[in-house]
C-alpha cells in the first residue's frame, strides 16, 4: 500500500511540475503579446503621422502647377500613382532634389518610397579558385550570369555591410493538438521533376537555401567545393543555374565542409570541419567580396578538442550567434566580435553528453539550445540560467534536430531505429514523446547520420532522405507510423529533400550526384 502511495504522489507532483510550467509558459505568452499590442499602437501613430506628411507634399506639389494630373490618391493610402513632372531630357544632378535647367537650379520637393522588406544580400560572382569545379564548356556562361547579377545590383553591396539585421519575431501556431489528427493523410503531388548535375566531382553531403534570397541555394560535397545556385522557375519545369564555385577545403589537411550553414543576413556562407590534426575548424565564405579578394576566411580559435565537428547552425534570436556540435562531446557557442568575420567561441557545455553530438538547434520561444548526441541524450540548456532545463534519453542513438518552424514548442529528432527513425518532441513535457514514424529501406538497414530532414512552410510535413533513392513524405497530422508518400526522385540515394520558403518546388541531393527539382501542388 506504501508503494502504491508513493507512486500516486510522483505522478501527481510531475503532473503538477507539468501544469506550473505550462502556465509559466503561458504567461510569458500573455506578456508577449501584450508587447506586441504596445509596439504596434506606437507603429499605427507613426505610420499616421508618415502618411500625413506625405498626403501633405503631394499637395504642395500640386499647388506649384508644374507636374501633370495623374491618378488621385486612393483613400486607404495603400496604392499611389504620383504625378510625373516634367523634367529636362538631360538633367545635370546637383544637390539632393536640384536639377540644372537653362543655368538655374530649381528646388523640388522630394518623395521617399521606403523598401519592403529588402534583401541586402547580392550574389556578386564568386572567384572560381578550382579548375575541376566548373568544365570549360561551361566557364564563360557562369562568368556572364556572374556579372549579370553583380550589374543589376551594383552598389547594394556596400549598403548590406555593416547593417544589422531586421529581426523578424515568427508567430506562433499550436500544431501539437493537431498530431495523429487524422486518419487519413493528405497527400503531396508531385508534378514534374528536373534533374541537373550538380557541378560536384565526389557526393554531395550539403544542401542550404539562401534565408534572405528565394533564388538561392548553396551545395557542398565531398570535393571541398561549396557551387552557388541560382533557381529558374520556368513554368511547369523549374531548374537552377550554376552562378559559381569556391574551394572551402580546409588549409592543412584538405577536408571537406561536414556541414554548412546560411549567415542570417545571407551575405556569407559558414563552413565546418574537424578538430584533428591542428587543422582549421570554421571557415567563412564571404558572399560579398569582390572577386579578386580572398573570399574564404579560416578562423583562429580551436575551441573542439578532437573528432569531426557534426552540426552548425545559427539560432532563430535578434542577436546573431550559432552553435557548433562535435564528437568532443561539447556544445560551442559564437558570438560576433568587433569586425569583418571576427567570432569568439566559448564552450557551452562539455560533460553532459557522453558521446558525439550530432545536432544542434535553438528554440524560438526562449534561448534554449537543444543538443542530441550517439549517447541517446537530448539536452535543452537554457543560455540565461545556464544550466540544462531539459533532458530526456531514448534508446536510440540520436543523429540532428529540427525545430518546427510554426510551433515553437514541438521539435523533431532523428534516431538510428528502423521504421521508428524521427521522434516528435514537446519541449514543455519532459520525458514524453508525442509521435514516431519512420520507413523502411530495402538497401541498407544501417541509419547514415548523412541523412537529413526538412520541415515544410507551413509545419504539417516533414521530409526525409534515404539510402533508397526515394524521398519520405510525412503528414504529422497522419495516424500512422509510415509516410504518407514516397516520392522516386533520384537513381541512387537521397540526402536531404528541402521545402522552397515561397514557390511550390522540393530541392533534393543525391549520391546520384544530381540536384532534383521538384514542382509540387
Amino acid at each position: 500500500m506504501a508503494s502504491s502511495s508513493g507512486d500516486e504522489k510522483t505522478e501527481r507532483e510531475e503532473q503538477e511540475e507539468a501544469l506550473i510550467a505550462l502556465i509559466e509558459h503561458r504567461a510569458k505568452e500573455v506578456d508577449h503579446l501584450r508587447t506586441r499590442v504596445t509596439y504596434y499602437k506606437s507603429q499605427l501613430e507613426e505610420a499616421e503621422k508618415r502618411l500625413g506628411e506625405t498626403e501633405r507634399k503631394l499637395a504642395h506639389l500640386r499647388s506649384r502647377g508644374n507636374a501633370v494630373p495623374s491618378t488621385k490618391v486612393s483613400e486607404n493610402g495603400v496604392k499611389v500613382k504620383v504625378k510625373e513632372e516634367r523634367r529636362s531630357c538631360s538633367p545635370t544632378p546637383t544637390k539632393t532634389g536640384e536639377h540644372s535647367r537653362n543655368g538655374k537650379h530649381e528646388q523640388r520637393p522630394q518623395l521617399v518610397i521606403p523598401a519592403v522588406n529588402p534583401k541586402p544580400f547580392v550574389p556578386v560572382k564568386m572567384e572560381e579558385t578550382d579548375s575541376r569545379s566548373i568544365p570549360s564548356h561551361s566557364k564563360s556562361a557562369v562568368k556572364e550570369k556572374g556579372h549579370r547579377i553583380s550589374r543589376e545590383h551594383e552598389g547594394s553591396e556596400t549598403q548590406s555591410k555593416g547593417t544589422k539585421r531586421k529581426f523578424e519575431q515568427r508567430e506562433h501556431k499550436d500544431l501539437i493538438q493537431m498530431v495523429c489528427s487524422s486518419s487519413s493523410p493528405r497527400t503531396v503531388n508531385c508534378q514534374t521533376s528536373n534533374h541537373i548535375p550538380s557541378q560536384h566531382k565526389r557526393k554531395l553531403r550539403s544542401l542550404a537555401l539562401c534565408p534572405t534570397n528565394d533564388q538561392l541555394f548553396v551545395t557542398s560535397a565531398l570535393d571541398g567545393l561549396v557551387n552557388l545556385w541560382q533557381i529558374q522557375a520556368r513554368g511547369d519545369r523549374s531548374s537552377a543555374s550554376h552562378l559559381s564555385t569556391a574551394d572551402c577545403a580546409s588549409t592543412k589537411n584538405r577536408r571537406w565542409p561536414e556541414d554548412i550553414a546560411w549567415h542570417p543576413h545571407g551575405g556569407s556562407v559558414f563552413t565546418v570541419y574537424s578538430a584533428d590534426g591542428g587543422d582549421s575548424q570554421i571557415a567563412v565564405l564571404n558572399l560579398n567580396k569582390p572577386k579578386e579578394k580572398k573570399r574564404v576566411t579560416f578562423f583562429e580559435d580551436k575551441p573542439h578538442v578532437k573528432g569531426i565537428i557534426n552540426s552548425i547552425t545559427f539560432m532563430p534570436w535578434e542577436d546573431v550567434c550559432f552553435m557548433t556540435g562535435g564528437s568532443d562531446h561539447a556544445v560551442v557557442h559564437w558570438t560576433e566580435r568587433n569586425g569583418e568575420d571576427c567570432w569568439k567561441p566559448k564552450v557551452l557545455h562539455r560533460s553532459m553528453h557522453s558521446s558525439a553530438v550530432m545536432g544542434v538547434a535553438g528554440m524560438q520561444q526562449k534561448q534554449m539550445v537543444v543538443s542530441v548526441g550517439a549517447d541517446k541524450r537530448i539536452i535543452g540548456f537554457d543560455l540565461q540560467t545556464g544550466r540544462a532545463d531539459y533532458k530526456h534519453q531514448i534508446e536510440s542513438k540520436c543523429m540532428s534536430v529540427l525545430p518546427n518552424p510554426c510551433d515553437f514548442n514541438l521539435f523533431m529528432v532523428q534516431t538510428s531505429t528502423p521504421e521508428r527513425q524521427l521522434r516528435l518532441f514537446d519541449i514543455r513535457l519532459r520525458r514524453t514523446e508525442i509521435h514516431e514514424f519512420g520507413w523502411k529501406q530495402e538497401s541498407s538497414e544501417s541509419q547514415s547520420a548523412l541523412i537529413n530532414q526538412a520541415w515544410s512552410p507551413d509545419g504539417f510535413y516533414l521530409t526525409s532522405g534515404s539510402a533508397d533513392p526515394i524521398i519520405h513524405i510525412f503528414d504529422i497530422r497522419f495516424n500512422s507510423k509510415k509516410p504518407s508518400q514516397s516520392i522516386k526522385a533520384h537513381q541512387k540515394r537521397v540526402f536531404k529533400a528541402a521545402w522552397h520558403h515561397s514557390l511550390p518546388l522540393l530541392i533534393s541531393i543525391s549520391s546520384d550526384l544530381n540536384i532534383g527539382i521538384h514542382k509540387i501542388v
